[in-house]
């Protein structure tokens, strides 16, 4: 797999996911919560869902843990 260009802003959610701080909100588009609140990018889950680098919410719950891919652990793993 290639690699996947990631923001300083992306690679922040994708800490908070790792952290276990975030959930997804299933629906037309999945809504990212960091810490029990929305994200005020409302494109951000969208965006690394489609980057491979989050798994895609559970269409059918509500809410569900937010959860890195592979991909989306080699952004967030330490260098060396």
């Amino acid at each position: 797999m290639g690699t996947v260009p990631v923001s300083g802003r992306d690679r922040a959610v994708l800490r908070a996911v790792a952290a276990g701080r975030c959930e997804l909100g299933a629906g037309c588009e999945p809504i990212l919560l960091v810490d029990g609140i929305v994200c005020a990018d409302f494109s951000v889950a969208q965006r690394l869902i489609v980057a491979g680098l989050l798994a895609a919410p559970d269409p059918a719950l509500p809410r569900s843990p937010a959860a890195l891919t592979a991909a989306g652990r080699e952004v967030v793993a330490p260098a060396g």
